[in-house]
């Protein structure tokens, strides 16, 4: 019981809060690409924006969540690099889970709620791959990129 109130303390509760601001962040540059500045109109303007939003979306999730949900004061390029690598690896879980989960069930021909089995294998994969990105990225900025220094070693 312990090591879950630990786990699930006031910095979990901030993550989450800096996932729906960098989210938000995030969709609202791509909108304004896409809409205020016309590049739906563009043969490469959705890929852009979706880049541009999950850059700045995470540079915003980087400097929230590196000083106000885990108080990191490590300077320098480690803690960035760490982030970076960290996000790297949850994409690749979440992709390879997410394409498990489509194919299962796609094998298992299932459905619900009137979708076809393809539209129900799409939004089941995409809500299992986000959860597993979120607790994936929540286990690492907090246990790898924004680590707390052993009290003993300082």
């Amino acid at each position: 019981m312990s090591f879950l109130k630990q786990f699930f303390d006031i910095k979990f509760w901030k993550f989450l809060l800096v996932g729906v601001l960098n989210t938000l962040v995030g969709e609202g540059v791509i909108l304004l690409l896409l809409h205020a500045f016309g590049w739906k109109n563009m043969s490469w303007g959705a890929g852009a924006a979706a880049f541009a939003g999950v850059v700045i979306g995470s540079i915003v999730s980087y400097f929230l969540n590196k000083y106000f949900t885990f108080k990191n004061t490590e300077k320098g390029w480690k803690p960035v690099l760490r982030f970076v690598i960290n996000i790297a690896v949850c994409m690749l879980i979440r992709v390879v889970v997410a394409t498990l989960v489509s194919e299962g069930c796609k094998a298992a021909n299932l459905s619900m709620l009137g979708m076809s089995v393809n539209d129900f294998a799409a939004n089941m994969s995409w809500v299992v791959g986000m959860c597993v990105f979120v607790g994936c990225n929540y286990i690492g900025q907090r246990f790898f990129a924004f680590k707390e220094k052993d009290e003993s070693s300082k």
